[in-house]
């Protein structure tokens, strides 16, 4: 019997990405809520307090990775000058929203 699920389904890749720069008052949050529901990613993002991004992003790793390419890139008004990854355990409800 064949799998219907996907791979991101079965088995899922996670990161929890902190984005350093220009990166809040940009609609930085709003645009990559936009890019990851186009990707099909669970997860979230807010603003920090020091002014940097945080998200966890999860679902299939080529999505995921094109995400935090994306992340690089950011919208047209941010200047973003580091991006970090690191495993993320926990798997985030479904679908992708900013919280606060």
């Amino acid at each position: 019997m064949i799998d219907a699920r996907s791979s991101a389904e079965v088995d899922p890749l996670c990161r929890r990405v902190l984005i350093k720069g220009r990166v809040q008052g940009v609609w930085f949050r709003g645009w990559s809520v936009q890019q990851a529901q186009a990707l099909g990613l669970d997860g979230w993002i807010r603003n920090l307090p020091d002014g940097d991004v945080e998200a966890v992003i999860c679902g299939g790793r080529e999505d995921v990775e094109e995400m935090i390419r994306r992340f690089w890139q950011g919208p047209r008004l941010a200047k973003v000058i580091a991006v970090e990854e690191t495993p993320e355990p926990e798997r985030p409800d479904s679908g992708f929203y900013q919280i606060r």
